[in-house]
């Protein structure tokens, strides 16, 4: 791509009578290989891997992949499914997208132009000063979002979204000056959570059955029902928001994933 990186986000079910079929060698091997696939910053791997035990049933192993090319992320899985434990790894769910800027992210001018209508004057020395401040956060806050770190927090939470198209509440019908100012509100209450919450968008219009895709890590778990519940009162997600299935994990290295999911 001409910026960012390709984002795929695997989930897996235990086949437990496949699972039951394969001999004590071959559960060995395919263990040994999954956790190599597995394994962050090996020779030719994603640039960036998590992989994690995920909470009730729909899934029992996930994985989150970034990368430039996509098909580096695709041998991942490849490498899953022909594994000597790929019978028993069924695919329950995958999201295809990638990272971007979002268009409602304010550039130097209108993030001058929001302070200018909240009343405080160009000739302000603290106007002066958030600008200098914004303009030097904004290419690192740029950074972030289109080649992300993964932070190394214990809990991943993921959900797909889209912006409803309903008669009485079509956000693409809104222009963008409402939508932007909309999308403002939403970032003021996630900035709340700085600190115990990380969270990454990603693109997937085009790629996937929904728009955007929603990957949070935090600190503690309950950090992630406040912050999911807090955002859902902004105008933004109460009006015209819908999401998909929730996966929550808990982040582990290869060897202890695969041992906590009994499978080595």
């Amino acid at each position: 791509m001409s910026q960012g990186w390709h984002c795929l986000h695997l989930y897996y079910r235990i086949d437990a009578g496949a699972l039951a079929r394969l001999s004590e060698a071959a559960r060995a091997e395919g263990a040994r290989q999954v956790a190599e696939a597995l394994t962050p910053g090996r020779d030719g791997g994603p640039e960036r891997m998590q992989a994690f035990a995920v909470s009730g049933h729909r899934a029992d192993l996930g994985a989150m992949l970034l990368d430039p090319d996509p098909l580096k992320l695709d041998a991942v899985h490849q490498a899953i499914r022909a594994s000597a434990l790929g019978p028993a790894l069924a695919p329950a769910a995958s999201f295809v997208s990638i990272t971007e800027v979002s268009e409602y992210v304010p550039t130097v001018e209108q993030y001058s132009e929001r302070l200018r209508l909240d009343g405080l004057s160009p000739d302000d020395p603290a106007f002066t000063a958030r600008v200098r401040a914004y303009e030097q956060r904004l290419p690192m806050m740029n950074q972030q979002r289109l080649y992300p770190d993964m932070p190394n927090w214990p809990v991943h939470c993921f959900y797909p979204m889209n912006k409803i198209r309903d008669p009485r509440a079509n956000w693409y019908e809104l222009p963008f000056s409402e939508r932007s100012a909309l999308m403002a509100e939403h970032a003021t209450s996630g900035i709340k959570f700085a600190g115990k919450v990380s969270q990454l968008i990603t693109a997937s219009t085009g790629f996937d059955d929904w728009e955007w895709g929603v990957t949070l890590w935090s600190r503690a778990p309950d950090y992630i029902k406040e912050i999911v519940y807090t955002m859902r009162f902004d105008r933004a997600s109460a009006r015209y928001a819908e999401f998909g299935s929730f996966y929550v994990g808990y982040i582990m290295p290869p060897e202890q994933l695969l041992a906590h999911l009994r499978l080595a």
